[in-house]
């Protein structure tokens, strides 16, 4: 489980208290998109110390800051597959096998694609270009849809995902 927040409230509630609650309750990394690579070690020490990985994101603009961000990644490489907000995208044209490719040269570390994704069609060519794909919004948009009675129909669609992911 990786839980995704914005830096602000981590300070806010104590990085300490934070990451000791993810300890505690089973989160096993955290993303923070606002906290800039050069600043990571505003957390990555607490992170350490309570067992929790600090997922690296690789933007499609990263170009020269790919194999830097990859060596010292953690848990997972996160590659955000679009520029832009979040969000469900009809067509995905950023290069990933070359950005995935220049990420190898350096670690093993696994590689999941996000931003965006929200269909079986989508989950399986980013699979097949990766180790995973990342799929936020489109849950999101379920929930909202059905609200208290949205755990069927999220889990149809997660299970429909994970087949997708499965045959890459």
């Amino acid at each position: 489980l990786v839980f995704l927040t914005y830096v602000n409230p981590i300070f806010i509630y104590g990085t300490e208290k934070f990451m000791e609650k993810c300890r505690q309750t089973g989160i096993d990394g955290v993303i923070v998109p606002d906290l800039p690579y050069e600043e990571k070690n505003e957390l990555l020490a607490c992170c350490k110390a309570y067992g929790v990985d600090l997922i690296s994101l690789i933007a499609p603009t990263s170009d020269d800051r790919i194999q830097m961000i990859a060596r010292e990644a953690m848990g997972y490489i996160y590659v955000v597959s679009s520029l832009g907000v979040t969000g469900v995208r009809s067509n995905i044209t950023t290069d990933i096998g070359a950005i995935v490719s220049r990420i190898r040269e350096v670690t093993d570390t696994p590689v999941a694609v996000g931003f965006g994704i929200a269909t079986p069609e989508q989950a399986e060519k980013m699979a097949a270009l990766s180790d995973g794909a990342i799929v936020g919004s489109a849950i999101v948009k379920l929930v909202e849809q059905y609200g208290t009675a949205a755990a069927g129909p999220v889990q149809e669609y997660v299970a429909g995902m994970a087949a997708a992911v499965a045959r890459a």
